[in-house]
């Protein structure tokens, strides 16, 4: 199983349609909420360069945001990306 990790805002629809798509779809992931934490939300634009919530990583690989991740799930990518998480477990 891919290690996922999710920066969201509190108030962000698009943070909670995302982590509804990676609970139906049973994957677990550490939320990093950075609604009042500056410094965590520096390290998301660190590491993602991009000051919007969601920011999704896979094994510590930016996938995206909201639509990143929809459109993964909808070509089938996302099974990929959860398949190739198990075979390096």
């Amino acid at each position: 199983m891919p290690d996922i990790e999710i920066y969201t805002k509190s108030w962000c629809p698009y943070c909670h349609k995302a982590k509804a798509l990676l609970r139906a779809r049973g994957l677990p992931f550490e939320e990093i909420d950075v609604t009042t934490d500056g410094a965590r939300e520096r390290e998301m634009f660190d590491r993602s360069g991009r000051r919007t919530v969601p920011e999704i990583f896979f094994d510590g690989r930016l996938i995206g945001g909201h639509d990143d991740i929809v459109n993964l799930e909808a070509s089938g990518g996302l099974d990929t990306l959860v398949t190739s998480g198990r075979q390096a477990a």
